[in-house]
């Protein structure tokens, strides 16, 4: 998989996750996703931005238009240096939630998308990388 273009964006405040989702729905027009997916796209960079800054106090996103082969798509990577996920599978339960909110925002997001990784370590931060492809 090779990178075509990437930013990255600071995530440290509402008014950040507003613009990170912004550009991530600019890439994901700039790369031919259709009405569909870029609703997909842009509510799970939407809730995997909030996680950064609720649970990890703030961190980047870095959106990059990627390619393998014949497929395009977008790859997402969230990143901060938050306290880490004790128990990843328990955190991608729909469900369950270490903040109060509904417990959709993980498992959500790696259903939106078509491929989800995740690295965490406690004390060290989280790393959610997600892509989509066209």
């Amino acid at each position: 998989m090779t990178a075509l273009r990437s930013e990255e964006l600071p995530c440290r405040s509402p008014e950040d996750m507003v613009r990170v989702r912004q550009a991530v729905r600019e890439r994901a027009v700039d790369s031919g996703f259709g009405l569909v997916d870029q609703t997909k796209i842009v509510t799970a960079a939407s809730e995997l931005a909030r996680n950064v800054l609720v649970h990890g106090r703030g961190g980047t996103v870095r959106i990059e238009r990627v390619h393998d082969g014949a497929r395009r798509g977008l790859r997402l990577t969230f990143e901060d240096e938050g306290p880490g996920i004790p128990d990843v599978e328990l955190a991608l339960k729909d469900g369950y939630s270490s903040g109060g909110g509904l417990g959709l925002g993980l498992g959500g997001a790696r259903r939106l998308m078509s491929e989800f990784s995740i690295a965490t370590a406690a004390g060290k931060g989280t790393r959610v990388t997600v892509t989509r492809w066209t």
